[in-house]
């Protein structure tokens, strides 16, 4: 275990929200001038999107039909969700007639736009051809029942699962690595990349992990091929998540990650510097973080490496560490004389983190409990990237927030250095596009990505629950209802006007049963400093037990 990671980082893990939040305000908030810019950008931005709106298609215009304020929203997510643990056909059967009865899927027949929101919708209803557009919404339900009684729930779950693959197709960028590359080069403009993502991650067996390295193999070798004439800065990459390469990604297995999976991880990099493909280790859950930074620190002092820039890492805003991290990244890439790329993202754990803090009996939370803390803390780590040493660390800014975008504009034509936005494949295009042919015109990378329909699911339900909601910007940006002005609201100057930094509705994992009863406490063993206090106390114990 390197104890100077937990040490530096580690303090902030369970760190008072507030205190955190008023000092990452503080950092984030400009000078009067620079932040008269960033409205005048980020109002120009939100206007040409709602220009636009007509053209949007997607996953943007999907989830503002089908946000989580909408019932037939959450029935989505809840049967996306539940079909990822329902083994067998005749339980999703069950499922399905309790739940796709229950929405009133006619009522957003024609409501879009888009054709692949009302082609998805439709799908929903069966199809088009049973369904009929005569059909009254109060009568949608028993017709419903109906045809399932007639037809046999399999038809409907056949029809639901051509729904999640007509959602898929918005999503994924291709099956596989070869379908995804052909379709991005055909997408590709000047300033705009890719970076590939294979689907499938939390490996549970060694055959799991060895059939994805594999594929990251596979991949790596495809892409550095596919991009071989390119420049190296306009290449696709690549995203690896360390859980799908080891079954036991956790803490309590340190010994074995250093032993098993780091030897992996190097002969993968090593692999990407001859093929010339950039590799980004994506973020994961809190508990992993350690985990993470350790293997990012010997592939960033690996011999074999040392004339490769194509190495980075995702830092995700929503933790209370992430200033830390960042800050550590930027002190390793300097004791390493290495570049280092770092990709600055919200985060998409948030529901399973509140959880588990809630099921574990931790002190606090490792994220924060508002969006507005988290726009904070993402604003105060571009600050600190952006007065890194541009030889040394290259931000790449994931958003699809037009205030964030100009914010970070206003501070690239500050600093004068080199970056690029990012955004998830099928959402955000509207956004970023009207930023290209701009002067200077900043680059952006599509995260993309790779897998079937069945390696899709995890991921989509972290999508829809990331951007479902209706206090998500991508619903918000072109809810004309809501007004400009309070679209690009700044963040710090909210924060401020805060009388409760941590969400009131959202109590400390003690007091998650109210007056009734406390919470059971727990230890937060996903900490290292903690983990070895605890064992070194137990065995203290342990000896005096045995003495007597």
């Amino acid at each position: 275990m390197d104890v100077s990671v937990a040490r530096h980082i580690n303090p902030a893990y369970l760190g008072d929200e507030a205190s955190l939040v008023r000092g990452l305000a503080l950092e984030a908030s400009l000078p009067a001038e620079q932040a008269a810019d960033v409205r005048v950008v980020a109002q120009s931005l939100v206007a040409k999107v709602r220009a636009s709106r007509l053209e949007h298609s997607g996953l943007d215009a999907f989830l503002q039909q089908y946000d989580l304020g909408s019932k037939e929203g959450v029935l989505l997510l809840c049967l996306a969700e539940a079909l990822l643990r329902i083994p067998d056909a005749a339980t999703a059967d069950l499922l399905i007639r309790e739940k796709i009865t229950a929405g009133d899927w006619l009522a957003h027949v024609g409501e879009s736009d888009s054709l692949f929101v009302n082609a998805s919708t439709w799908s929903l209803m069966l199809t088009g051809r049973i369904v009929l557009p005569t059909v009254q919404p109060e009568e949608l339900a028993s017709l419903l029942q109906r045809l399932a009684a007639r037809l046999g729930e399999p038809v409907v779950r056949a029809a639901l699962r051509q729904a999640m693959r007509i959602l898929g197709t918005q999503f994924v960028m291709g099956q596989t690595i070869d379908a995804a590359i052909e379709r991005a080069r055909v997408d590709e403009q000047p300033g705009l990349r890719h970076s590939f993502d294979m689907l499938g991650e939390g490996a549970l067996t060694a055959t799991d992990a060895a059939r994805h390295l594999d594929a990251y193999m596979a991949a790596i070798d495809a892409i550095g091929k596919a991009y071989a004439d390119v420049p190296a800065e306009d290449r696709a990459s690549i995203s690896v998540k360390l859980s799908a390469l080891h079954p036991r990604y956790e803490v309590a297995q340190q010994a074995r990650i250093q032993r098993e999976l780091l030897p992996q991880v190097l002969t993968l990099m090593e692999h990407a510097a001859r093929c010339g493909v950039a590799v980004t280790i994506d973020a994961e859950e809190a508990e992993r973080l350690t985990l993470q930074i350790e293997i990012a620190a010997a592939v960033m002092e690996a011999p074999s490496l040392c004339d490769w820039q194509g190495f980075g890492l995702a830092v995700q805003a929503y933790q209370r560490r992430a200033p830390a991290v960042v800050d550590w990244l930027i002190a390793r890439a300097r004791r390493s004389q290495r570049r280092l790329n770092v990709r600055l993202v919200k985060g998409a754990y948030w529901d399973s983190e509140i959880k588990r803090a809630q099921e574990r009996g931790l002190a606090t939370y490792p994220v924060f409990t508002r969006k507005v803390n988290t726009d904070v803390s993402y604003l105060a780590c571009a600050r600190r990237l952006f007065a890194a040493d541009p030889a040394l660390i290259f931000p790449q800014f994931a958003t699809h927030n037009a205030h964030t975008v100009a914010y970070v504009l206003t501070l690239s034509n500050a600093n004068s250095r080199a970056f690029e936005f990012q955004r998830l494949h099928g959402m955000g295009r509207e956004l970023h596009d009207n930023l290209m042919g701009a002067v200077p015109q900043p680059a952006c990378r599509v995260y993309a990505p790779v897998g079937s329909h069945e390696e899709l699911l995890p991921y989509l339900v972290r999508r829809l629950l990331e951007n479902g909601a209706n206090t998500s910007f991508v619903n918000r940006i072109v809810d004309e209802r809501i007004s400009v002005a309070d679209i690009i609201r700044d963040p710090a100057a909210d924060v401020a006007a805060l009388q409760d930094i941590p969400h009131p509705d959202i109590p400390a994992p003690a007091a998650l049963f109210g007056a009734t009863r406390r919470n059971s406490a727990g230890l937060n063993l996903a900490d290292p400093l903690l983990l070895d206090a605890f064992t070194a106390a137990a065995a203290v114990e342990v000896n005096r037990h045995v003495a007597m």
